[in-house]
């Protein structure tokens, strides 16, 4: 309560018409009583009250023994005064404020009755005897109005604590599951990287070191050449491996000749032919990265699956997109199978994976016996 502005603010006007009432109270007696042997006691009393209630903010709000300790002095104390002098009686007001902030609900009761209790008959020795309803019933209407609203206070903040602590526990819970997410999204990502980098380089040199094996005794140059190929692979491949190390850029991108250079240079090591077409636009590195993976996975399923005689590149800008075309003259395959259960291999799924990430299309036309060709467009104007 005391970290609440609305609290605070409220106990300085209780503080403060606490004050005045006591001062009030004080003047009427006097003009009053000019003088009385009491005199004396009544402005001693409420010279002690006044320091004792300054004394209240310095021991908080909270119901520790300190603060319970005082708040009976101040009542008792207030009590005397009441007896001596019923026109302090009206300073309880501010006193219900204190004990239903500082007492548990049942003793803070209590103490609002027994305040009551003092104000009513306060009210009737003041009347001299005469009979007026309102003496029994202004003082406990006024309490119990008093009493309500703070209640009803408390409740309103009590809950709007309760909705403050789940919207921050949602918050929390929300923040959890975007990490989970984004973990899961990075381990796609990573594996994807994997498969078309370091998986699809290797596997490229198992076939060549095999095919190494098979020529070396009829054919040692072939085999020489299969072996200085595979070498060349694996220098590419170690170049990947550091690279995913530093940033998970891809090498050749790294190396600073741009998208065209980095896909002629993957042409080159596939034999696969490249072409360009139209205006060059500046392409976004997110791009970039995902049309050479792109070409990598694609190129790695002609040379292990299409068995074809060759493969062709074409990098075409247009106004809004850009778009790469892979094609071989393999023994070609039905599209719609590479979408069902049971589908070996990680190579369109995750080119699927980049395409719909960047909001592109990916399109195959093959057809067993009739070759591939696959075409992925990725809009431009949805990077920045």
């Amino acid at each position: 309560m005391e970290h609440d502005p609305d609290a605070r603010w409220l106990a300085r006007v209780m503080h403060v018409a606490f004050f005045l009432l006591l001062g009030a109270s004080l003047v009427r007696f006097l003009l009053r009583h000019p003088w009385e042997d009491r005199s004396p006691w009544i402005i001693a009393l409420s010279g002690a009250l006044a320091s004792l209630y300054v004394l209240g903010p310095v021991l908080g709000t909270r119901a520790t023994p300190r603060r319970i300790a005082w708040l009976v002095t101040v009542v008792a104390v207030w009590m005397v005064l009441v007896v001596l002098a019923p026109s302090f009686a009206w300073c309880a007001v501010p006193l219900f404020y204190t004990g239903l902030r500082t007492l548990p609900p049942r003793a803070a009761l209590v103490l609002v009755t027994l305040l009551t209790v003092f104000v009513v008959a306060a009210q009737v020795k003041l009347s001299n005897g005469g009979w007026d309803p309102n003496l029994l019933v202004a003082p406990p209407a006024v309490a119990a109005i008093a009493t309500a609203v703070f209640v009803h206070a408390e409740r309103q903040a009590d809950r709007q604590r309760v909705l403050i602590n789940d919207l921050i526990r949602t918050r929390r819970e929300l923040a959890a599951i975007e990490r989970r997410e984004g973990t899961l999204a990075e381990r796609q990502r990573l594996s994807m990287e994997i498969h078309d980098t370091l998986a699809q380089g290797l596997s490229s040199q198992q076939m060549l070191l095999q095919a190494a094996d098979r020529t070396w005794d009829s054919d040692p140059d072939t085999a020489r050449r299969h072996v200085r190929t595979a070498e060349s692979i694996a220098e590419h491949n170690l170049a990947e491996a550091r690279r995913f190390v530093h940033d998970l850029a891809p090498a050749d991108l790294a190396e600073g000749g741009g998208l065209e250079e980095a896909l002629r240079l993957l042409a080159a090591r596939e034999s696969a032919g490249f072409r360009v077409d139209g205006t060059a636009l500046p392409v976004p590195e997110r791009v970039q990265s995902a049309l050479l993976r792109i070409a990598q996975g694609a190129l790695a399923n002609v040379r292990e699956h299409a068995a074809a005689t060759s493969a062709a590149l074409t990098l075409t800008y247009l106004d809004d997109q850009i778009v790469l075309d892979i094609a071989d003259d393999g023994r070609g395959f039905e599209p719609s199978r590479t979408r069902s259960a049971g589908v070996r291999g990680h190579g369109l799924p995750a080119i699927r994976a980049r395409v719909r990430q960047l909001g592109g299309t990916l399109t195959i036309e093959s057809a067993p016996g009739e070759g591939t060709v696959l075409s992925a467009a990725i809009p431009l104007e949805t990077e920045e």
